[in-house]
């Protein structure tokens, strides 16, 4: 039973075997944040720190939601109930559009062990991004195509809220536009070096400066 969304969300990710790797990934985003504070006074403001405390949160829902879709069983229950599959038959029934129903019904289903790892790679790598500020135009971009999935795949879901995924693909936008890893982030450092040019003007400089 829920008791309210602080100490539930604190329960969830203390509680899961991966506990150690979300304190490592909370003491690497601090730590960055830290050493972007001091070398560079430019990020020593509301905007900047309200924009890191922003992303790492959302970093944080992503990271909680690959919590209950741990390989090998993607969360599915020895009945053969719930988890990732579980969701996936939602979007049969589900989905907004027929070509979107049928692609999960004779696509995803049949290979269910094929895109479950990828699911949830990606969802991981979101949360990563997010939280430390690595890549985060990537990671956020590849963010919002995860939620526009889920907007269109879960649309006439019973007790689902279309609007809650569409405000998480808004979010997700807004992080790639105004390019949310640059405050207090990993990707404020690498663009440091760039505009140094201590990194090698190459086909690797310009990747990195778009995906951050």
């Amino acid at each position: 039973m829920r008791t309210n969304p602080f100490t539930d969300s604190v329960d969830f990710l203390f509680h899961s075997a991966l506990w150690w790797i979300f304190v490592i990934l909370v003491v690497a985003s601090l730590a960055i944040a830290f050493v972007n504070l001091a070398r560079d006074e430019n990020q020593r403001n509301f905007k900047d720190l309200s924009t890191y405390v922003l992303r790492f949160f959302v970093g944080c829902m992503w990271w909680q939601q690959t919590l209950w879709k741990l390989p090998p069983t993607y969360g599915e229950l020895p009945d053969g109930s719930g988890g990732l599959r579980y969701w996936v038959s939602k979007m049969v029934t589900g989905a907004a559009f027929s070509w979107h129903s049928d692609f999960v019904q004779y696509v995803v289903q049949p290979f269910f062990l094929f895109f479950a790892p990828l699911v949830y790679a990606a969802e991981v790598f979101i949360g990563i991004s997010l939280m430390l500020g690595l890549a985060m135009r990537f990671g956020a971009l590849l963010g919002a195509l995860m939620a526009v999935n889920l907007w269109l795949g879960l649309y006439r879901t019973p007790n689902e809220w279309p609007w809650t995924y569409f405000f998480l693909i808004v979010i997700q936008l807004l992080f790639v536009i105004y390019r949310a890893g640059r405050s207090l982030g990993a990707d404020a450092l690498i663009a440091e070096r760039l505009k140094a040019g201590t990194m090698a003007a190459d086909w690797r400089s310009r990747v990195l400066a778009l995906v951050t």
